[in-house]
């Protein structure tokens, strides 16, 4: 009998959207960390927001299904929505306190 070890992964729409962010001159000292929170939250298996609070936190759980996530320190918020059934996190907006 064949053994198959199933690995699922959180569908993260859209990496590009970081990417952007952290290619502007002004925010590369954002690059290491929203890196390291797109590994992480792409190999999580949260099931909903308290499994999501056990590994995040300083996560603020916001309503629809939006999370705010502090980025490098609280220099950065990242806000994203997640569908926590299908696996897919669509990323809203990545900027500073500010904006």
């Amino acid at each position: 009998m064949d053994c198959f070890l199933y690995l699922r992964i959180m569908r993260i729409i859209a990496f590009r959207t970081l990417r952007e962010f952290f290619e502007k001159s002004e925010y590369s000292d954002s690059e290491v960390s929203l890196r390291a929170w797109y590994h992480d939250a792409k190999t999580a298996e949260w099931k909903n927001s308290n499994e999501l609070k056990k590994q995040y936190k300083n996560a603020s759980i916001v309503g629809d299904g939006r999370i705010v996530f502090n980025i490098k320190g609280n220099d950065y918020r990242l806000v994203v929505a997640i569908d926590y059934e299908f696996q897919v996190i669509f990323i809203r907006f990545v900027g500073t306190h500010k904006q």
